[in-house]
């Protein structure tokens, strides 16, 4: 992951890479974070390309990349920046496909620009946590069309513990609050997620649930 962040003994700051090709959405983004006590941007990006140089130059902690960018669009650079850095992407363009292609391609969320200036932070927030958030007008779509035909099979079989951290995952349930409903600390439940990930194969939180729903663990599909 990115490398950016205090000297030991400073408070913890996130640092941020923003990348979208409009000046005014950059703007308020900015606005929004750096209005945070725990949080800063520390470089813009107008298109994916000087966004991926950006980042390995800047090592930041959280990437926000827009999708349609000139030179090299959102996704792309997801696919090259996943497993070194965060990226969340944040979009206007609220299609399956991108959703999908993004989280296959390591994303650590996928917010809509209208879902507003509190669940910005929260993405961020959630990122920085090791969870995935994504805006709720995406989410039960997505999960009705993971759980969709062919059950999702495990690479190893899950314990019963792990399968109702899964199922409390597929609830949207975040490390803290599995923590508090199983008794244990934040630390094992985020352990325990990290097991889930490897022996189901999948990249995030979203493949979880997936498989959750799949497996039967949460009852009838989603609704539409």
């Amino acid at each position: 992951m990115g490398s950016g962040g205090p000297a030991a003994g400073d408070s913890v700051t996130t640092s941020i890479l923003l990348a979208d090709d409009q000046d005014g959405i950059r703007s308020a983004f900015r606005m929004v974070l750096d209005a945070q006590p725990d949080m800063q941007v520390v470089g813009e990006a107008a298109d994916g390309q000087q966004a991926l140089d950006l980042a390995h130059t800047l090592r930041p902690d959280v990437v926000l990349a827009d999708i349609r960018m000139p030179k090299l669009d959102g996704l792309e650079l997801t696919r090259r920046l996943s497993g070194e850095f965060r990226v969340v992407v944040v979009t206007t363009f609220d299609l399956d496909t991108y959703v999908h292609e993004a989280l296959r391609g390591g994303a650590c969320g996928f917010l809509l620009k209208r879902s507003g200036p509190t669940l910005l932070v929260e993405a961020v927030r959630a990122a920085m946590a090791g969870d995935t958030l994504i805006s709720p007008q995406v989410t039960v779509r997505l999960l009705r069309h993971l759980s969709d035909g062919t059950p999702l099979k495990a690479h190893e079989p899950l314990t019963e513990r792990e399968r109702e951290i899964a199922r409390l995952v597929a609830q949207g349930s975040s490390n803290a609050e599995i923590g508090a409903e199983l008794f244990i600390s934040a630390g094992t439940a985020k352990n325990h997620v990290a097991n889930i990930q490897r022996k189901l194969g999948v990249r995030n939180r979203v493949g979880i649930a997936g498989w959750a729903w799949s497996a039967g663990l949460m009852g009838r599909n989603p609704p539409d």
